[in-house]
């Protein structure tokens, strides 16, 4: 089984890099997270999952060890695959990921492409008392409070006949600039930048 792979970084792109170890090119599935972190034609070190299938061989590579923990979580989950697990780390960071399985809420999961709603609440059942380690005490109050308020912030909009889709990033963005900000403003806000 592979652990790890040290060597210098012979292609990369947002989904995948090809670690070339003392002239042996290995392709290796990462997330957007991991993608960040490296550069062309440097020396690099991943922490490696490997998956033996029937039909394949697969690398996955983290640039942590706590990524990794978490990809292994996200894929002991019924459902959820190694791509709905690097795409879900792509999309969101470890912290928010643990943050929104804490306080149950499967709408930021879905953020993530190919992730719906009954794969959200099993991630949510399954992996609750496991992803503690993950989240920041403090952030996870937040994540919550934004949340109420940016929920019902949409709420508001929607009897106004502003469809949820199209304020939804607006309201994210308001609220990253101003985590404090109340309701009343924050329906202000989106309602000028429409």
């Amino acid at each position: 089984m592979i652990f790890s792979l040290q060597g210098n970084v012979q292609e990369l792109t947002p989904t995948y890099a090809v670690i070339n170890v003392q002239g042996v090119g290995y392709y290796v599935g990462i997330s957007l997270m991991t993608s960040q972190t490296l550069v062309l034609n440097q020396q690099t070190f991943l922490f490696i999952q490997q998956i033996i299938r029937e039909d394949a061989h697969l690398l996955f590579g983290f640039n942590t060890r706590s990524e990794k923990e978490m990809f292994n979580l996200l894929i002991s989950v019924n459902g959820v695959g190694a791509v709905s697990a690097l795409i879900l780390l792509s999309t969101l960071s470890l912290d928010e990921i643990a943050s929104a399985i804490l306080s149950g809420n499967s709408a930021l999961i879905q953020k993530a492409k190919g992730i719906g709603a009954k794969t959200a609440e099993r991630i949510i059942v399954d992996l609750k008392d496991k992803v503690q380690k993950y989240s920041d005490p403090n952030a996870n109050i937040s994540v919550m409070v934004d949340n109420k308020i940016k929920e019902e912030s949409l709420s508001a909009l929607e009897v106004l006949g502003i469809p949820k889709r199209a304020s939804e990033k607006i309201a994210d963005r308001i609220i990253k600039q101003n985590p404090s900000i109340s309701v009343e403003e924050l329906v202000k806000q989106i309602l000028k930048n429409i």
